[in-house]
């Protein structure tokens, strides 16, 4: 029972073991499903199933017909349009990182968002060529067909060199896109959480750094192969410095006015983005006014600039993937798979929860997988979800992806109309551009510093991450973080928590011991907690810590106990001791013996309970012993282990943790296990872990439960005449509990025990 007063509560209750507890409350004993029943589950078919499933399988069902044409429809439009315009220069500027011609960014941005306005869950992400994958498309690339396969470097043969790379690009897309629509069918959306937000930040960032190398050679034209292996970013800046004194100054003079005009500009849509109406949209200037001066001032005649060349206008017929290309991008394919999809994802959660609607991971998997095998069938490459275009699209009032199709229809139309217009541009603007939508990737170094405050652990992971992504490349690198980011995992969970707790405030509420100074700790009793998992990479380290906070190694003061009863056996059967009312006298000098004479090869036989069977008195290993005879002394009598915070058991740890638990019993110390999880009993009791010694009466529900419980066993024993009559468990506000006794001892007699959390009243009865 429980009653408020005032700021307080008052329970009245029994002390509850877990037996106890659910014989008195018929606890039932539930059918827990099997994996036959979920796999029987999973293939039921009914007509509210096949809704669900249609449903989800596609969004666009759910939503579009609750549209609010009025309220969103003009918004929508103003985010597309908006959208389209960067989704354009963006898929000509990525198509760079991909070392294919830029028309072919095009097709990247427009047929993946056709498939996510059907399949997709998220409302405001903007689908499309995204910088790091484009990337890692491109390593593919150029590791395939690399630069020195152009030959004597003729138009001829740089165009079937540029086929083949579109070719390469398009088919590890179309793997990558197979990919994810498997993982997606077998409902392995949740791979995402083993990319944590600081293995994102990093490789991100990583990849920003790559993005950045990789367009130098644009902003300088200079002539650089591409180095898809570990440390190729070395080998670029090399290659890069080496050919300085080869720079086109006007392509450089170029990319540095639109980088530095880019970065102010965004600098005040950022400063400014309370007052201003939409962002000034500064891509799409600088490339109007880039293209314009190129076209009349002839810039690729005068100063030898590299521009964009020819776009082909309309559509190129779908073509199937080369098999010998998949053959040897397998691994690139997965790599891409899951980079594409963790980003996006990403992104897709932040907006998600900001305007308070769900997505759903495996649908985004079968919604990017298809988008992907779509676009890659029409030779684009891999698509994820830029940063800065999903944050054109909401920031300009974006409500659905009915603004993304209207950014589709932009695309489409430069596709099919106005790409002439575009030929002129000069691929160091394209270059810059790309580069200006860094910004916010490259901040992300100062997560260092908060993280550092915050986790030292994610720090590191962030540090490696960006390390091992920056000079093992973006493939090798993300199976390194990743590998690690585990790794790490493994270390914290091996090196738990443990903590001695004492009662603080004289109640029920147990703490550190150390972080209080109002505590009370019973006598002879230690209370350990363990605040993780325990399994077989940490439980060595579990009871290492147990030992340490008791103070003693059970195994080592049963093993000196054994010993000391094999050597008092000896001594009296020599006549050497004799027993008396008293206790064990000496009655003569005992020649030493070594441990290893007492031993006699029989080391198993210490590790067993002692036997007193056969003496004519018990050893009370706490009095003093014969002359000769020395045991470790103990100084408590139970043990309680808080198993509150510990959510699984494995089996190696149990067969341990029985040992160890075997070990202080055989001492006489008696060990309690509170706050056990729901279902720990019943698996211990599945893997046979009770047996003579251990047994399910160990377990209680709470901390308070079990020191109750020993302060209650403590008293019985040491007043062996007296009968309980009554025990009632109270909180009270007053800072000490009083126990009170009543024995043949006058009124006056009565004695206190200092914070013994509970009143036992106890009657006088006659022998």
């Amino acid at each position: 029972m429980v009653e408020p007063v005032g700021n307080h509560y008052v329970v009245a209750r029994p002390v509850y073991s877990e037996n106890s507890f659910n014989e008195e409350h018929e606890k039932l004993h539930r059918y827990h499903k099997t994996f036959w029943d979920h796999l029987k589950l999973y293939f039921s078919c009914s007509s509210q199933r096949v809704k669900k499933i249609a449903l989800r399988s596609f969004p666009v069902v759910s939503w579009l017909p609750a549209y609010r044409f009025r309220e969103w429809i003009l918004s929508d439009i103003v985010s597309g349009i908006n959208t389209g315009l960067v989704a354009v220069l963006q898929g000509l500027a990525f198509a760079l990182l991909v070392n294919v011609p830029p028309g072919y960014g095009l097709y990247a941005a427009f047929f993946p968002v056709l498939v996510y306005f059907i399949f997709g869950t998220s409302r405001h992400i903007s689908v499309g060529p995204f910088p790091v994958l484009s990337l890692m498309v491109g390593g593919v690339v150029v590791r395939l067909v690399p630069d020195d396969s152009a030959g004597n470097g003729t138009s001829t043969n740089m165009s079937a060199i540029d086929q083949e790379r579109v070719m390469v690009a398009a088919t590890v897309t179309f793997l990558s896109g197979v990919f994810q629509l498997l993982l997606g069918v077998l409902q392995f959306g949740f791979i995402v959480i083993y990319l944590s937000q600081p293995l994102i930040s990093g490789f991100t960032t990583a990849a920003a750094v790559h993005v950045l190398v990789s367009q130098l050679k644009f902003m300088f034209q200079l002539p650089v192969p591409g180095f898809n292996k570990p440390f190729g970013i070395i080998y670029t800046l090399e290659s890069i410095f080496s050919q300085i004194t080869d720079t086109n100054i006007a392509d450089l003079v170029t990319s540095l006015i639109v980088l530095f005009v880019v970065f102010v500009v965004k600098e005040m849509n950022d400063r400014y983005k309370e007052k201003l109406p939409t962002p000034i949209p500064i891509e799409l200037l600088m490339t109007v006014l880039a293209a314009l001066i190129s076209y009349f001032g002839k810039l690729e005649e005068k100063f030898n600039v590299a521009v964009v060349g020819k776009l082909e206008e309309g559509f190129q017929a779908p073509v199937p993937p080369d098999v010998g290309i998949l053959q040897k991008c397998i691994g690139d394919g997965i790599s891409i798979a899951i980079v594409g999809f963790a980003v996006a994802f990403s992104v897709a959660k932040v907006y998600s929860i900001k305007h308070d609607y769900p997505i759903d991971g495996n649908q985004e998997l079968i919604a990017f997988g298809l988008g992907n095998i779509l676009g890659g069938s029409f030779k684009g490459f891999a698509s994820s979800t830029a940063l800065s275009r999903s944050g054109v699209q909401e920031s300009t009032g974006g409500k659905t992806q009915i603004a993304g199709i209207i950014s589709a229809v932009i695309v489409l139309i430069v596709i099919l109309a106005i790409g002439f217009l575009l030929e002129p541009l000069q691929k160091s603007v394209l270059a810059s551009l790309a580069l200006g939508n860094l910004k916010g990737m490259l901040m992300q170094f100062k997560e260092i510093g908060v993280l550092w405050r915050r986790d030292k652990y994610d720090c590191v992971v962030w540090v490696v991450t960006f390390l091992a992504a920056v000079f093992l490349g973006l493939d090798i690198g993300l199976a390194a973080a990743v590998a690690f980011q585990l790794l790490v995992v493994v270390i914290r969970s091996q090196i738990p928590s443990c903590t001695v707790l004492a009662n603080v405030g004289r109640s029920n509420i147990y703490r550190n011991r150390k972080d209080y100074t109002d505590i009370y700790e019973p006598e002879g009793v230690k209370i350990f907690k363990c605040s993780s998992p325990i399994f077989f990479a940490n439980i060595e380290f579990f009871r290492e810590k147990l030992i340490t906070a008791v103070g003693f190694n059970p195994l080592r003061v049963l093993r000196k106990r054994n010993k000391a009863l094999r050597k008092i056996r000896k001594m009296l059967k020599n006549g050497e001791l004799q027993v008396t009312p008293k206790g064990l006298i000496c009655m003569a000098n005992h020649t030493h013996e070594s441990d290893e004479e007492l031993d006699n090869n029989s080391i198993e036989e210490l590790d067993q309970p002692t036997n007193m069977t056969d003496l004519p008195i018990q050893i009370n290993w706490s009095t003093d012993l014969p002359p000769g005879i020395t045991v470790p002394r103990v100084d408590i009598h139970s043990i309680i282990l808080d198993f509150s915070a510990v959510s699984f058991l494995d089996f190696s740890a149990m067969r341990v943790l029985q040992k160890t638990l075997k070990e202080f019993i055989r001492i006489d110390i008696d060990v309690y296990i509170a706050g056990a999880p729901e279902g720990f009993l019943e698996k211990l009791e599945r893997c046979t872990f009770f047996d003579e010694e251990i047994k399910p009466s160990m377990f209680f529900l709470t901390i308070h439960d079990a020191v109750l419980h020993i302060l209650l066993k403590k008293d019985i024993a040491s007043s062996p005449k007296l009968k309980l009559a009554e025990v009632t468990l109270q909180f009270s506000s007053f800072a000490t509990l009083v126990p009170l006794r009543y024995s043949q001892a006058p009124s006056s007699a009565l004695h206190s025990e200092p914070c013994a959390l509970h009143h036992l009243y106890i009657q006088k009865v006659n022998d």
